[in-house]
């Protein structure tokens, strides 16, 4: 099991995050995961920091850390800039870079920067050509792809990365008809969401039909779970932690507050256990900036000697 921390870079001060980072390093966490929107979706009002330009300042600021956004959106960059980027920040960080990418998840954004926002299908298109343009740089020194969204000609990509075959790519979501898919092509890395775990079964075999598509064992793929995590003292102090975690991730659906991790030590444990025995192995857990430290310690004291 491996377990991550997923804090939403809403502050104000780096200083802040590079403590949450060092916090995260010192309490046994592996990795340490942002998001990659111009502002926080539906809070324009807060202040929140640009997701790349963050992580590449934690790899640089910390020792074992590894650093990464649950995810990039595939819209924002061209992807062989994306896959010159990562492979640069990969040589810095000695080879710490966790890198996820999405088709794009918020509208209103795309709208306000005059990006088009397109259909499922096409934004699921041109995340397979990005993909498949990245996939390569990270494999070649030099590439070359003609698709319907992306081209690149003979494009070097020297140094090499650091990380063997390549930093892992992780792809969120559950969608059969194109998430699925590319997971299947292209994932070290399967995020599955909160909502996934109820149909885990069908989501499972539907992935593995997809992987023999393409020739790939399934087993190569590792299942991670992003959801909230909140730690109460004891059982007398649960119903007060909920209503406030629901509260900080309003609206509850799209941040798995009823599918998170909330409750007391034991709780919280028994439902990793339980996760784990459905193949989930690793865990990204979200939490606010302000609560990040004390529930990191709370996990390290009180969850961790019960796994």
């Amino acid at each position: 099991m491996e377990f991550g921390i997923y804090v939403p870079q809403i502050v104000a001060e780096y200083d802040q995050l590079l403590g949450l980072a060092h916090t995260a390093e010192a309490t046994g966490f592996t990795s340490f995961w942002l998001f990659d929107h111009l502002y926080a979706p539906g809070a324009p009002g807060f202040p929140a920091l640009e997701g790349w330009t963050t992580a590449t300042a934690l790899l640089a600021n910390t020792t074992t850390l590894r650093v990464g956004a649950l995810v990039m959106c595939n819209n924002f960059r061209h992807p062989a800039l994306l896959a010159r980027m990562a492979t640069t920040l990969d040589v810095i960080s000695h080879g710490r870079l966790e890198f996820g990418l999405g088709s794009g998840s918020y509208e209103q954004e795309h709208h306000e920067i005059g990006i088009p926002w397109e259909t499922g299908a096409v934004r699921a298109a041109r995340l397979g050509e990005g993909l498949e343009i990245i996939t390569r740089m990270f494999a070649n020194e030099r590439t070359t792809f003609e698709g319907v969204h992306y081209t690149v000609r003979d494009l070097p990509n020297l140094p090499r990365p650091v990380q063997s075959p390549r930093p892992p790519i992780t792809i969120g979501g559950a969608g059969p008809k194109y998430t699925l898919p590319l997971v299947a092509k292209y994932a070290d890395v399967w995020n599955v969401p909160t909502y996934g775990l109820k149909d885990w079964q069908r989501l499972t075999g539907l992935l593995e039909a997809e992987c023999a598509k393409v020739n790939r064992d399934p087993a190569e793929i590792r299942r991670s779970h992003e959801a909230v995590l909140a730690i109460a003292a004891d059982e007398r102090d649960l119903p007060e932690l909920e209503a406030q975690t629901r509260r900080r991730f309003a609206p509850a659906d799209a941040f798995g507050v009823d599918e998170g991790y909330i409750g007391t030590a034991q709780m919280v444990a028994d439902r990793i256990h339980a996760h784990v025995a459905q193949g989930i192995d690793a865990f990204s857990f979200m939490v606010g900036a302000k609560s990040a430290a004390e529930t990191m310690e709370r996990f390290a004291q009180q969850v961790l000697p019960l796994l």
